[in-house]
């Protein structure tokens, strides 16, 4: 397992067996700071980043809470529903 040289950070590359194999030891690897590419067939198909790296979600959990608003009923299923669920014919013979 050798990093690579990309300008960058230093990157680990290392092929799917050798992942599988040293997962363990990969993970204190990203725990400390180092990403990790693993490639299969020398072909890079996956990067390991430390969380703090990680691209954020975009928004945080919760975010529009009191934005939206349903009618109370809105998730109440109607008879005529519920009947076209339960006595529909799904399976036509």
């Amino acid at each position: 397992m050798e990093p690579s040289d990309n300008g960058k950070k230093e990157e680990l590359v290392v092929n799917v067996h050798e992942a599988k194999t040293h997962f363990s030891k990969l993970l204190r690897l990203v725990q400390s700071g180092q990403a990790i590419i693993i490639a299969k067939a020398s072909k890079p198909i996956a990067r390991i980043v430390p969380l703090s790296e990680a691209a954020p979600s975009g928004r945080p959990f919760g975010a529009y809470k009191g934005w939206i608003e349903c009618a109370p009923d809105a998730f109440d299923a109607s008879d005529e529903v519920a009947d076209l669920f339960e006595k529909a014919d799904i399976f036509p013979d």
